[in-house]
């Protein structure tokens, strides 16, 4: 319910959505993750996500709910693998709490609704941690053959991250498994070829495909899969730079707050997850006491060690990272700490009971869940204040609970302070996990950056265009949602003003792009109305980041004056492409990509696709890449600009527009002065 319920009126990341639709209409783009059907560049991520999403999309159609059915069913299989895997160490009860925590982990159940990839992500590298813990207990090589495999496709999802819990997978093996040492050795060097092959074949594939068949690989500063594996996907996120920003200001910063050790406790990620991060701790260092000196193989402490493994490498590279951190890549935490409550919480149960030394140990774990808990709820001002006091309540009750009835015949009330004890742990997080599908989140920009919960801080704004909240079902589109995004930079992505109407009325003459979503329409990915960008203009360039669609009227004569080409229109961001792509159905150039930063579009390439009559319209200006903005280095920027400027025509309002008078020389400019300019082969000198 949580991950589904009215998912129509979520926002999705635009970004992605685009890609999918364009692997809908071109099984190339399908394969190399392109964000236009064309197959100009892709998308700054590997692509196998997007090739899950797209196999649904062929088969059910292009739409929000077939684009998220395989992200939820995976979603719900990551609480089935991870209650599996903790039931064959501690049992059923433990199993139960730990799906719980995960089920209801805010940050987990905002980005199970979007379609980001970090969703499949989480969920193959819960089944490689599974499979691998399998592979300790009964010391065969299938498992973990399929671990590698798992985490070698979770490379494949979103690159380097995949591997953040790997080593401490691979270590409990060679520590704990049941072969010899030797045995050991050689069946981990058996599962890095698998790692290897399950890693890379996308990227060795792409690389044996000549520079000229192939897209530009999204993020990479020469077009290469390897370079966005080392680069913008791999030590730029950790160290900054790379496209990431850097110092957790430009970077990090402006998303999840400034790095450092206590970056998953402050204002932007508290909420989203940082609830029973100590209880966790407390749990794994209490567990791991009470395993002594067990044997070499002792399956509960092979499981602790791994799951807090999991959890120490992903805060560590979470809460140090300089470059880019959203606060969503915190999902990949939640599993750990979840399998921590349910186990190590049981454990320190059962030495309550049995030790008198640790009586005080479950208590106290629990008295600071609750005290943190307080505060949190308490950052929330005004938000159900009558929440922090029930909870305060409830946990005392269950502590003093825990302490009279721990000895003698009373099971079923100890039983029932249990109860109450998990009840006070998961309401705080249960009330931000439930403020996303009821629509009353106030985080930050959904789909682009979803959060959940209320607004407690200024470190969650960030995205840009193309995450606005949902409207009508449709992938991408603006809609309804508010947050952090309004309330600082004065308007919903895209330019769209607070509360702004939008207009479906010219969506019903128009053409039905894949899914329904119909070209052109009021609603135009990013939250931008019918009449374009700010103002009603004809592009909209507004919202810093390169714009927000175009009108119904520009695009129609855009589509009736495309004269063949294979490209509607190039533009200077993928933020700005991936809406254009949704509102028209027609695959759109993005020149500089995500971060403005890729040097895809050279002059010599215009000139190219201009003479060959691939491309006859081109955006300048209006934000993030052209106009002399940000985008492909300030040579290919300056140097394009410049020469459409020289020798494009500038497109005027008056050709497509209804509302200006005939004899009217304005040219299609928005309030961040993008125009629209035509380019024959003639022009090509």
């Amino acid at each position: 319910m949580l991950y589904g319920w009215n998912l129509s009126g979520s926002g999705l990341n635009s970004f992605y959505s685009a890609a999918v639709s364009s692997g809908t209409q071109s099984w190339k783009a399908w394969f190399f993750g392109s964000l236009d059907a064309g197959n100009f560049l892709t998308v700054d991520k590997p692509p196998f996500a997007l090739m899950v999403m797209g196999l649904s999309c062929r088969v059910f159609g292009f739409g929000t709910w077939q684009m998220m059915l395989p992200l939820i069913l995976t979603a719900l299989g990551t609480i089935w693998i991870l209650h599996s895997s903790v039931k064959r160490v501690w049992g059923h009860g433990a199993a139960a709490v730990a799906a719980l925590v995960l089920a209801l982990t805010p940050i987990t159940v905002a980005i199970n609704r979007d379609n980001n990839p970090d969703t499949l992500l989480v969920f193959l590298m819960v089944g490689g941690a599974a499979l691998a813990l399998r592979a300790v207990h009964n010391g065969r090589l299938l498992p973990l053959l399929g671990s590698a495999a798992c985490f070698g496709l979770a490379f494949n999802t979103k690159m380097l991250q995949g591997y953040i819990a790997l080593p401490a997978v691979f270590a409990v093996y060679l520590y704990a498994a049941k072969p010899k040492l030797v045995k050991r050795l050689v069946n981990l060097a058996a599962a890095a070829v698998v790692l290897a092959v399950s890693s890379f074949w996308w990227a060795a594939a792409v690389s044996l495909v000549p520079a000229d068949e192939r897209p530009y690989i999204g993020g990479s500063t020469d077009g290469t899969a390897w370079n966005l594996i080392m680069g913008y996907n791999g030590l730029g996120r950790v160290l900054g730079g790379e496209g990431n920003g850097g110092g957790g200001g430009g970077g990090g910063g402006g998303f999840s707050g400034s790095a450092g050790i206590g970056r998953m406790f402050n204002d932007t990620l508290g909420g989203q997850i940082s609830w029973l991060i100590p209880f966790a701790a407390v749990a794994l260092v209490g567990g791991l006491v009470l395993c002594g000196r067990a044997p070499r193989t002792d399956l509960t402490r092979a499981a602790l060690v791994m799951w807090g493994g999991w959890t120490a490498l992903h805060y560590l590279t979470f809460a140090m990272a300089e470059g880019t951190m959203h606060p969503y890549y915190t999902t990949a935490l939640a599993p750990g700490i979840a399998a921590l409550c349910g186990g190590g919480g049981l454990m320190l149960l059962r030495a309550l009971r049995a030790d008198r030394r640790w009586v005080w140990v479950l208590p106290l774990a629990l008295a600071v869940t609750a005290g943190w808990a307080i505060v949190l709820l308490r950052r929330a001002s005004g938000w159900n204040t009558w929440l922090w006091p029930a909870v305060g309540v409830v946990m005392a009750l269950a502590i003093v609970g825990l302490f009279v009835f721990r000895s003698g015949n009373r099971a079923r009330l100890l039983a029932a302070s249990v109860a109450a004890a998990v009840v006070a742990s998961v309401a705080g997080p249960a009330a931000y996990a439930w403020s996303v599908p009821s629509g009353s989140a106030a985080g930050a920009m959904s789909g682009t950056n979803p959060t959940a919960g209320p607004t407690t801080g200024s470190g969650g704004f960030g995205g840009g265009p193309g995450g606005g909240g949902g409207r009508g079902g449709f992938p991408g589109t603006g809609g309804e949602q508010s947050g952090q995004a309004e309330a600082q930079a004065g308007g919903r992505p895209g330019g769209t003003p607070p509360g702004a109407a939008t207009d479906d009325a010219a969506a019903d003459d128009a053409t039905t792009a894949p899914g329904g979503t119909a070209p052109g329409s009021g609603t135009a990915p990013g939250g931008t109305g019918t009449g374009g960008g700010p103002g009603g203009t004809a592009m909209g360039g507004g919202g810093g980041m390169g714009g927000g669609g175009a009108s119904t009227e520009l695009l129609s004569y855009l589509k009736k004056n495309q004269d063949g080409a294979k490209w509607l229109l190039a533009v200077s961001s993928s933020q700005s492409a991936a809406q254009l792509i949704l509102s028209s159905g027609e695959p759109v150039i993005s020149m500089w990509g995500w971060s403005g930063s890729d040097n895809a579009m050279t002059l010599a390439r215009l000139k190219e696709l201009v003479k060959q009559g691939e491309l006859h319209y081109i955006q300048l200006g209006g934000g993030m890449g052209g106009g002399g903005g940000m985008g492909g280095g300030s040579t290919a920027t300056t140097e394009v600009t410049e020469w459409v400027q020289k020798n494009g025509t500038a497109v005027k309002e008056s050709d497509y527009s209804t509302s200006t008078t005939s004899d009217s020389t304005s040219t299609s400019t928005s309030t961040s002065e993008s125009t629209v300019y035509r380019l024959d082969a003639s022009d090509v000198t």
